[in-house]
C-alpha cells in the first residue's frame, strides 16, 4: 500500500522535511497497522531534524506521537484489535505519516470522552507532565514549584496538574501574553524571563527560602538560573533542551548551592514497560477526563505542512499543543 508521509534525508532547518509518497508494509509479528487521525509535534522531534539527537539512518521519517485506527494487526498481537482507536508517544520514530506500522505492545487505547485531536495533544506531554509531577519530584500539596515553559505544550498541562495536586506554581515564560494564559493555567504567580532575574523573583516570592523543585525545559540558557531557585537539598529536573544541551559543569557547584539534586529523566525510561506506559496512560486519562486538566491546542496544521508547525515551536510563537492533521 502506498501513502504519504513527512520525510528528511540530512539534517538541517524545517526546510529539509518533506512530503513523500511512501510505501506501508504489512504488519509484521508484534505489529499493528494504524490509518493515523491526529499527530502530535513536540521539541523532540526538532531534535532529531537537527540532529541533536541522531537518527538511527537516512531517509528517515520523523513524529513521535499519534492516535489513529488499527486496521490490520500482525501475529503474535493481544494488546489490541482491529477498529480500535489507539494512541502512543514513542519510538520508533515515524509518526508524521497517513499510515503506519507500529509495535502493539506500546499502543495505548484511547477512552470514549477523549477526542482524536486531544489524544494527540497529549500523550507524550502529558504522560511526561504525569511522571515529572507524580514520580521524579511527588509533588504534594502545599509544594511551591517552578516550572519553565508553562505556556507551552508540557507546561499547560503540568501547572494545570500540579494547582489540582494542590501546589502553588510559579510559571515561568516569554512574554506577558504567555503569562496571562499561564495565569490561567493555574499558576499562581508568572515570571517573565526576558525581562525579569527569575532567582531574584523566585527568592522574593518564597520569602527566600528557595522551593524545593524546579522543572526546566529550557536547557543551558537557563540551567544555573535554575540551580540559583532551589532551597538546600533541592531537586533540578532537566528535562529539555530548547536553547540547547546544557554543556558539562563543576558537580560541585551543586554543594555550593546547598547539596542539591539533579536528574535528566526521559519518558522512555517512565514508560519502558508495558505496565509502566499503561499506568501512566491511565492516570493522564483520568485527570484529562475528570476535566481538571483540559488540553490546549494552539495550532493545527494538514500534515503536509509539517515544516510550518516546526517554524512555529522553534519561534516560540505557540501555546499549547500544535497537532497535525493528515
Amino acid at each position: 500500500m502506498r501513502a504519504h508521509a513527512i520525510r528528511f534525508e540530512r539534517t538541517g532547518g524545517p526546510e529539509v522535511l518533506r512530503w513523500e509518497e511512501v510505501e506501508v508494509p504489512a504488519p509484521g509479528p508484534g505489529e499493528a497497522l494504524l490509518r493515523q487521525t491526529a499527530i502530535g509535534v513536540n521539541f523532540i522531534d526538532v531534535y532529531h531534524r537537527t540532529g541533536l539527537y541522531p537518527v538511527p539512518s537516512f531517509p528517515s521519517g520523523i513524529g513521535m506521537e499519534a492516535v489513529g485506527v488499527v486496521e490490520a494487526i500482525g501475529p503474535g498481537v493481544t494488546e489490541v484489535s482491529p477498529g480500535d482507536r489507539v494512541a502512543y508517544a514513542s519510538l520508533p520514530i515515524g509518526g508524521y505519516a497517513e499510515w503506519r506500522c507500529m509495535p502493539a505492545e506500546r499502543l495505548v487505547r484511547v477512552p470514549p470522552g477523549i477526542s482524536d485531536e486531544e489524544a494527540a495533544a497529549m500523550m507524550l506531554k502529558g504522560m511526561t507532565a504525569q511522571y515529572l509531577l507524580r514520580r521524579t519530584y511527588r509533588v504534594q500539596p502545599g509544594d511551591t514549584i517552578v516550572f519553565y515553559a508553562a505556556a507551552g505544550g508540557v507546561g499547560s498541562i503540568a501547572c494545570q496538574w500540579a494547582k489540582h495536586l494542590g501546589a502553588e506554581v510559579i510559571g515561568v515564560v516569554g512574554s506577558d501574553e504567555k503569562a496571562a494564559l499561564a495565569r490561567e493555567l493555574g499558576c499562581a504567580h508568572t515570571i517573565v524571563y526576558t525581562r525579569e532575574r527569575v532567582p531574584e523573583r523566585v527568592r522574593a516570592l518564597t520569602g527566600g527560602k528557595g522551593v524545593p523543585v524546579v522543572y526546566d525545559s529550557v536547557g543551558k540558557a537557563t540551567f544555573f538560573d535554575s540551580l540559583d531557585c532551589l532551597a538546600p537539598r533541592g531537586l533540578m529536573v532537566s528535562f529539555g533542551n530548547a536553547s540547547g544541551p546544557v554543556p558539562p559543569f563543576d558537580i560541585q557547584q551543586l554543594a555550593l548551592r546547598g547539596s542539591l539534586y539533579l536528574t535528566r529523566p526521559t519518558l522512555a525510561t517512565y514508560t519502558a514497560t508495558r505496565e509502566e506506559l499503561l499506568a501512566t496512560a491511565e492516570e493522564l486519562f483520568d485527570v484529562v477526563l475528570s476535566k481538571a486538566v483540559r488540553i490546549r491546542i494552539g495550532l493545527r496544521l494538514p500534515l503536509r505542512e509539517a515544516a510550518r508547525a516546526h517554524e512555529a515551536l522553534e519561534g516560540r510563537s505557540t501555546t499549547g499543543a500544535i497537532v497535525l492533521l493528515p
